[in-house]
């Protein structure tokens, strides 16, 4: 140990008493700091704008769509400096002679190559420092600074660095050319980060290079999740480099053949691979996510979803049709991006099983079909995988595909099966830009497979809003369309329509939905629905300006009526019977998506509105949920006629300014349980073109219908996945302030660093 020591240290003054360590330091603070303060320059700006800050810590350093300063500053550069260090340890050595000194001397090959990998450990806890720097400034001007984050970002830059030491090292090792060394290592730089995406069709070369691959490892890191797995890599590819040096000293040294030390370095290769394979197997992955927010890991109501499973296996089987436009997300070249995606719940669940059927199939990708004119689908497909390169036998034919599976209801797109002691159930992608199924959609699907499913029926017969039809009124988005996310049927639930005159309301009903009735009830329909309410069933009861006629012999037993007249607002710029409604203040029972929309004052858009009237002297109680602004709204009796002049606010004819409520809801206690009723002036908020509108996305209608399916089901879907909240949400410094910070980090610290280096060489030289 003393010689590795000694080595080292020798190795060490070698690297200090030249100007390359001193200049590399000096520009990766320079580099660093200009990053750091252009970042708090523009946070600090958008704080004395009023703007909402948050999630600081990660914002800084780790998230890369704002330059985070470990992804964009750091892990982006890092690869330029190692080289400069590394291309001198052996082949200066070499170059001069002194290897053959080195070789004759008592001092162990071994001892020689630690004692130079050690002395490169020193020079990166040097540039580990010089980020603290960073560090230690944000620290006092970020409240709450997530300390765990930072600790895991360092610890996966410094295992890199070591990596990289240890390539350095080898390649320093192959030529007397200093120069020649350094391109190497940034040859094995380059090898390492794009070998991940070499041979991507084919399993067992996937599974090799996936390995291999060094991308995305210091990454996760950085964002606050350390893995044994990926601690274990830089652990192998540190020793197994560091090896690769030992054996190419001993061979120059005793003259080995070149058989046997290529035979030598694949044993290391295979030992590394296997050791490695195994360790990033699920049930040997041990995971530890350093956030204050545990923002890496899914939610406590996640985890206990999925314990719920128990032990018994999960079966998630992907159907990617190779004529669809989703086949991109499916192909096997995406598959290690579809493993990594499934990892956070086979952290908690070591037997989900990932399987993928490929296939072709007709699809609704109408270009396909354009630009092949008269083909069948087989010529199709035949055309289409020539294009791309691929072997057609690798996807299932169109007859014995629907033989296995009817896809049809599912558009022949991508679609996840998951099957579960016999039960199935669609894990669908969405027409939206994630594409994928979040947390939410995920743990939704899981949960359909251990609890009896929630059913919301919506009433037919009497021209109400259809869940099946995709015209502008209907509600087919907000139930039964399979690629919308904010669907009932992707949030767990089953939707049914149901007409009253030839069915019963069927029992254990989550809800009944009666939306927009447009003819008078027939008796035995308006008995069913009144033994339904006195029953203790839960209700939504949406109506429309001029259809009070309709609603209010049933909104009468609740102490309800729906106003005489529409709701219309003051704003020229927007059409008079557009008005936002707010949330009111509410209790936890709505949940996180509604409260969080009462906190934020976002409002939910209502096209053609009824206001609401209520007595509280029944059993029910009842409360304001949404409300029109008092200060520019106004109810406007009689018939409103929208093309032709301004709708004006005239008190002479009755106009009231004041804030109109168009949602209520009503709750009373029977039978050991809440019945829970809600009641909207406006049944639009929900229909297809709201829920696809993207004229105003400051709204959030998907989010309230999101938040009322979980009051009528108690809290139990969709599911909650809140975490929480971020505590780093200000910054100590004023703009004035980020001028003085500029001064010292970018010019008083780099002078400091100047100043050591130089009289460090002086001395040196003097001596």
């Amino acid at each position: 140990m003393k010689t590795i020591l000694r080595i080292a240290r020798v190795e060490l003054s070698a690297l200090f008493y030249s100007p390359i360590a001193w200049f590399l330091l000096i520009l990766f603070h320079i580099q660093l700091g200009m990053a750091y303060v252009d970042k708090l320059d523009y946070a600090v700006t958008d704080q004395e704008l009023g703007r909402l800050l948050g999630n600081l810590t990660f914002n800084f350093f780790a998230n890369p769509q704002q330059g985070g300063l470990l992804i964009s500053t750091v892990l982006s550069n890092l690869y330029l400096y190692i080289p400069l260090i590394t291309m001198g340890l052996i082949s200066r050595e070499t170059h001069s002679g002194t290897i053959k000194l080195l070789y004759s001397s008592p001092v162990k090959l071994s001892s020689i190559v630690l004692g130079k990998y050690v002395a490169m450990l020193i020079f990166n806890l040097c540039m580990i420092m010089v980020i603290m720097i960073s560090v230690v400034f944000a620290s006092f001007h970020i409240e709450s600074l997530d300390a765990g984050l930072i600790f895991s970002g360092l610890l996966g830059v410094y295992l890199l660095l070591s990596a990289y030491a240890a390539i350095g090292l080898f390649m320093s090792c192959l030529s007397t050319y200093q120069v020649v060394a350094a391109i190497a290592t940034f040859a094995v730089f380059a090898l390492l980060k794009f070998v991940g995406g070499l041979w991507q069709d084919y399993d067992f070369f996937r599974d090799l290079t996936s390995y291999l691959s060094i991308s995305g490892r210091t990454e996760t890191m950085v964002f606050g999740l350390i893995t044994t797995k990926d601690v274990l890599y830089y652990v192998l590819i540190t020793a197994m480099f560091l090896t690769f040096a030992w054996l190419k000293l001993k061979g120059e040294r005793d003259s080995d053949s070149w058989m046997k030390s290529a035979l030598r370095y694949s044993m290391v290769l295979a030992v590394v691979l296997v050791v490695g394979y195994v360790s990033s197997m699920p049930g040997f992955v041990g995971y530890w996510d350093t956030t204050r927010t545990r923002m890496n890991t899914i939610s406590e109501k996640a985890q206990q979803v999925i314990k719920d499973l128990g032990d018994e296996p999960l079966t998630v089987t992907t159907y990617v049709n190779f004529l669809d436009d989703t086949y991109f997300y499916g192909q096997r070249r995406s598959r290690n991006a579809d493993k990594r995606r499934w990892e956070e719940y086979i952290r908690f669940k070591k037997d989900i099983r990932l399987n993928y059927v490929n296939y072709y199939d007709s699809t609704r990708n109408e270009y396909i079909y354009k630009t092949n004119p008269g083909k069948t689908l087989e010529q199709i497909a035949k055309d289409r995988a020539k294009a791309f390169k691929v072997d057609l036998d690798w996807f299932i034919k169109p007859a014995e595909i629907r033989k296995m599976i009817n896809l049809v209801p599912e558009k022949n797109r991508l679609v996840m099966l998951l099957e579960y002691k016999g039960k199935k159930t669609f894990l669908r992608v969405f027409d939206d830009l994630d594409v994928y199924p979040s947390e939410i959609e995920i743990v939704a699907a899981l949960k359909r497979l251990t609890v009896p499913l929630p059913r919301i029926a919506f009433l037919q017969g009497e021209e109400e809003r259809s869940i099946d039809k995709s015209g502008d009124r209907h509600y087919k988005m907000a139930t039964s369309e399979v690629n919308t996310r904010a669907a009932l049927i992707n949030q767990g639930f089953d939707v049914l329509s149901l007409s009253l005159k030839e069915q019963d309301i069927p029992k254990g009903l989550t809800a009944l939905v009666i939306a927009d009735p447009r003819a008078e009830f027939d008796p035995v329909v308006l008995k069913k629905i009144e033994q339904y309410i006195d029953g203790g069933g839960n209700l939504l009861l949406a109506g429309e300006p001029g259809k009070q006629s309709v609603l209010n012999p049933i909104l009468k037993r609740l102490g309800v009526q729906l106003m005489d007249g529409t709701i219309v607002q003051g704003n020229k710029s927007l059409a008079p019977d557009e008005v936002k409604s707010y949330v009111s203040a509410v209790g936890d029972e709505f949940g996180s998506r509604i409260i969080s929309m009462y906190n934020r004052k976002t409002p939910v858009n209502t096209y053609g509105a009824a206001g609401l009237t209520f007595v509280n002297n029944g059993d029910f109680k009842i409360r304001t949920l949404l409300s029109t602004d008092g200060k520019s709204s106004w109810n406007k009796t009689g018939k409103l006629v929208l093309d032709s002049a301004d709708v004006i606010f005239n008190p002479k004819a009755g106009d009231e300014m004041k804030a109109l409520p168009t949602a209520i809801y009503l709750t009373r206690n029977i039978d050991a349980k809440e019945q829970r009723i809600l009641v909207t002036g406006d049944a639009d908020f929900l229909s297809n073109i709201e829920l696809s509108r993207k004229v105003y996305p400051e709204t959030a209608n998907g989010k309230f219908y999101q938040g009322l399916l979980g009051w009528f089901t108690y809290g139990k879907f969709p599911i909650e996945t809140n975490r929480a909240s971020t505590t780093d949400n200000s910054l100590n410094v004023t703009s004035d302030g980020v001028k003085g910070i500029k001064l010292v980090i970018l010019f008083v610290i780099p002078a400091v660093l100047l100043l050591a280096g130089a009289i460090l060489l002086i001395r040196r030289k003097r001596k």
